[in-house]
């Protein structure tokens, strides 16, 4: 694995580390399950390709994007408290929609730019030859590409790992807590558990949607198909971070949640490099099977480790 494959699979692998935080604070804090992840992260994308494209600035594309997410978990939690739709298919709902919604916004950029005469959706964005939030730091020759955008979107994940943190521990995020772990106690210490849950329902995708925004300008095009299995990867980082480093405070999880999503994104690389592999027919097409055995793997093995210890012990 050469060294910039390497840089190049921890960037991917932070960038998705603020997915596995929002999944994080819908799965585990909220209880909620969310399939709007697979729509809120090409959603940011979408939105900050079509910002940057027109000529927005780069950082407030990204923001833009984030917002956007944002709306969408919000848009799933109205439903789900407001229409008493089931969580699954509120969030179900709500992902169908955006799929048509990211393809009209992808279409927009052409149009607004007068490539084109008519006003119809595109399945994908090509944002080679713009401004994004890396451009001031990368050189002329893009020798140095590997190295800036995997600092910057560190430098992403520490600030939201931070601010979560702070938030947590205040009034409301300790409300957000009480919420997904008992609705029906939380409410009768009067929490306004309808509130609460769409307000974490729309960090949790506000932060997809940003790890979307970023994917978009590293990659150099905006796809509708970015978010396939976004949500697998979220709960795969996450199961894998805290088989890893099983901890119990909230700061220590999260921060195990951004592990495991490092982690796994270096595991896949390794697996789609590895020779071996390779040789027997392994190769991207396989990523999701790959992704499934990775589950299933940080699933079992913490237990069966667990009986093998009791069984030596006695």
């Amino acid at each position: 694995m050469s060294f910039e494959f390497l840089f190049g699979s921890m960037g991917i692998g932070l960038i998705y580390a603020l997915v596995s935080l929002g999944v994080f604070i819908s799965f585990r804090l909220l209880d909620f399950p969310d399939l709007t992840a697979d729509a809120s992260f090409p959603l940011g994308g979408a939105i900050c390709g079509l910002c940057i494209y027109i000529g927005i600035d780069p950082w407030i594309a990204t923001l833009l994007g984030m917002f956007a997410g944002c709306l969408a978990g919000a848009m799933t939690g109205l439903l789900y408290v407001k229409l008493n739709i089931l969580q699954l298919l509120s969030s179900i709902i709500v992902m169908i929609g955006l799929y048509s919604i990211n393809l009209r916004i992808l279409g927009i950029g052409p149009y607004v730019m007068n490539e084109t005469t008519r006003l119809a959706g595109s399945p994908n964005l090509s944002l080679l030859g713009q401004n994004t939030i890396f451009s001031p730091f990368i050189s002329d020759d893009f020798s140095n590409q590997y190295i800036v955008q995997p600092i910057m979107i560190l430098g992403f994940v520490i600030v939201f790992w931070m601010l979560l943190n702070v938030f947590l521990n205040t009034q409301k995020g300790l409300a957000l807590r009480a919420t997904g772990t008992n609705p029906r106690m939380a409410k009768s210490q009067g929490i306004p558990t309808d509130g609460i849950t769409i307000l974490g329902m729309a960090i949790s995708n506000g932060l997809i949607a940003l790890g979307g925004s970023l994917f978009v300008q590293t990659q150099g095009s905006a796809d509708i198909t970015i978010g396939v299995g976004t949500i697998v990867i979220g709960l795969a980082s996450i199961i894998l971070g805290e088989s890893i480093f099983p901890t119990k405070r909230i700061w220590a999880v999260m921060l195990s949640v951004i592990f495991g999503s490092i982690l796994y994104r270096l595991f896949i690389a390794f697996a789609l490099s590895n020779e071996l592999l390779q040789d027997i027919g392994v190769g991207t097409e396989d990523l999701n099977l790959i992704t499934a055995i990775l589950v299933v793997l940080a699933l079992v093995l913490p237990k069966q480790l667990k009986k093998f210890s009791k069984k030596r012990g006695k």
